[in-house]
C-alpha cells in the first residue's frame, strides 16, 4: 500500500466535522506554523518538500511563494483555485467533499506564509453543494479560533471567503479566475506584470491548486525534507489520480509519485485492470488537454523503459511519444474506443470553452469541431486530417493563455498515433457513415 498524506483518514466516520477532524491531529500546522515559526521558515519547508503545483502545470510551489512581491505597501492575497474544469478531472471535488478541513487548514497555514490577511477559494460554479460544506467548515474554524483576529492568541489574523464561479472553464487560468473574482468577465490577462506582483485588485497574489494547498499541511507538520523522500527525482511527494473510462475500479486514487503506470493501471490497489477483460487502447494521462497516448508509449517509454507516474517520466520523449501528468486526470480506454468520436468530444469542449479573445483559438477551436464532426458525417476528405494538424499548429503557441494548446494538443497527438483511424473516417461514405452514428 503506498502512503496517504491527504486521503489518509478520508473514510473516518464524520471527517467532515471540526471536532473529528481535530482529533486526528487536524490544524497541527496552523499551530506549529504560527506559534514556532516564521512565514520565510514555512514557505523554506513548502521548498524542501519540492511540492510542484498540482493543478496540471507543475511549478514549483514553493519558488512560485517566493515570487510574492514583498517590497509592496500593499495587502497580499492567496487565492485557491477550485474551478476543476479540465474533463477528467475530479480529484480536487473528492478532496473537499469529504475532508473539506485540510483544505481550510492548508489556507491558513500558506497564508500566514504569503503575508496575507484575506484569503479566498474560488471554486467552480457546479460545486454548489460543495459550496456549503466548505462555508460550514470555515464557520468551524472561526468558532474555534483558527480564522478572524488574532488567531490562536498570536498576532496573525486572517479571513476566508469562498466564492464560486458561473461556470467556465477559462476562470481554472489563474489570471481568468482572478478577472471573475473581480467582478468582470472571466477573460485571461497578458502578462507581465503577474499575480505575484499585480493580481487581486492589483496587489501581490499568489493563486494556487486545491491539492497544492492541502499538500501544504503534511509538508509543514513532517518537514519539507521527510515529504521530499516519497517520490522519485523532482517528483515528489504524493498525488491525487482522477481515474475513470474503461477500467474496473473508477475512483480518485493517492499515490507515491513514482509508481509504474502499467502497476496503476492493472493493479488491485488501483484502477483493477481493464474493463471486461479487453485490451488497452490509449490513455490521456493528465486530463483531456495532454496528448494522448497508445498502449505501447503509456506503458513505457520510446526507450523501453517503464512508464512512471512522474512529471518527468511521462513527459519523457516530449510530444512525439511523450505527455504530461498535467491535473491527474487518468483516463482509460479499451478496444473499442473510436479515437475520432472522442476527439470530436475533446473539440467541441474547448470550441465551446474558448473566451474568444485570441483569433487563433476563437477560429481556430471551430474549425478543428467543424472538420472532425464532417469527418464523422462521411463528408470528409483524406486532406482534411493534414488540415487538423496545420490549424493545431497555428493555434499552439499563439494565444495569451493555455487553453489553445489545450485545444491544439489533443488533436495532433491522435493524429500522430492513430492517424489510420482518421483515414479510415475519411473514406467511408456517407451513408453507411450516417447509418453506423444512427445505431448508437
Amino acid at each position: 500500500m503506498g502512503r496517504k498524506l491527504l486521503l489518509e483518514h478520508i473514510n473516518e466516520p464524520g471527517i467532515q466535522s471540526f471536532k473529528v477532524y481535530r482529533q486526528k491531529g487536524g490544524y497541527a500546522s496552523v499551530e506549529k506554523a504560527l506559534k514556532t515559526m516564521t512565514p520565510d521558515a514555512v514557505t523554506e519547508e513548502v521548498k524542501k518538500s519540492g511540492l510542484r503545483g498540482r493543478g496540471g502545470a507543475g511549478f514549483p510551489a514553493g519558488m512560485k511563494w517566493s515570487f510574492i512581491d514583498k517590497k509592496s505597501d500593499k495587502p497580499r492575497y492567496l487565492v485557491c483555485n477550485a474551478d476543476e474544469s479540465e474533463p477528467g478531472t475530479f480529484k480536487d471535488r473528492y478532496l473537499m467533499e469529504h475532508i473539506p478541513h485540510i483544505l481550510v487548514e492548508g489556507m491558513i497555514t500558506s497564508s500566514y506564509a504569503l503575508g496575507a490577511k484575506t484569503s479566498f477559494i474560488y471554486i467552480r460554479g457546479e460545486y454548489m453543494y460543495i459550496v456549503r460544506i466548505l462555508e460550514k467548515a470555515i464557520d468551524e474554524a472561526y468558532a474555534n479560533g483558527f480564522l478572524g483576529k488574532n488567531i490562536l492568541g498570536t498576532d496573525y489574523s486572517l479571513d476566508l471567503y469562498v466564492h464560486p464561479g458561473a461556470g467556465a472553464y477559462i476562470c481554472g487560468e489563474e489570471t481568468a479566475l482572478l478577472e471573475s473574482l473581480e467582478g468582470k468577465r472571466g477573460n485571461p490577462r497578458l502578462k507581465p506584470p503577474f499575480p505575484a506582483v499585480a493580481g487581486l485588485y492589483a496587489c501581490p497574489t499568489v493563486v494556487n491548486n486545491v491539492e497544492t494547498i492541502a499538500a501544504v499541511v503534511p509538508i509543514v507538520n513532517n518537514g519539507g525534507e521527510e515529504y521530499a523522500k516519497i517520490g522519485v527525482g523532482k517528483s515528489t511527494g504524493t498525488k491525487l489520480i482522477s481515474a475513470s473510462g474503461h477500467i474496473n475500479k473508477p475512483g480518485v486514487y493517492e499515490i507515491e509519485l513514482g509508481l509504474p503506470v502499467e502497476e496503476f493501471i492493472y493493479s488491485e490497489e488501483y484502477c483493477g485492470g481493464i474493463w471486461k477483460g479487453r485490451k488497452l487502447k490509449a490513455v490521456v494521462a493528465g486530463g483531456s488537454s495532454v496528448p494522448i497516448l497508445p498502449t505501447d508509449l503509456i506503458l513505457k517509454t520510446a526507450k523501453g523503459e517503464p512508464r512512471l507516474m512522474t512529471y518527468e517520466s511521462l513527459s519523457d520523449g516530449g510530444f512525439v511519444s511523450g505527455t504530461m501528468l498535467g491535473s491527474g486526470g487518468f483516463i482509460v480506454m479499451d478496444e473499442t474506443t473510436n479515437i475520432v468520436k472522442n476527439l470530436y468530444t475533446f473539440s467541441r469542449f474547448y470550441h465551446h470553452e474558448s473566451c474568444g479573445q485570441c483569433s487563433p483559438c476563437r477560429e481556430g477551436t471551430a474549425w478543428l469541431e467543424k472538420i472532425l464532426h464532417r469527418l464523422l458525417h462521411g463528408q470528409g476528405k483524406k486532406k482534411d486530417i493534414d488540415i487538423l494538424v496545420d490549424a493545431a499548429k497555428k493555434i499552439e503557441g499563439n494565444t495569451i493563455c493555455p487553453l489553445g494548446d489545450a485545444a491544439a494538443w489533443p488533436v495532433a497527438s491522435a493524429i500522430r498515433h492513430f492517424r489510420k483511424e482518421f483515414e479510415e473516417e475519411a473514406a467511408a461514405l456517407p451513408a453507411e457513415r450516417n447509418l453506423e452514428l444512427a445505431t448508437h
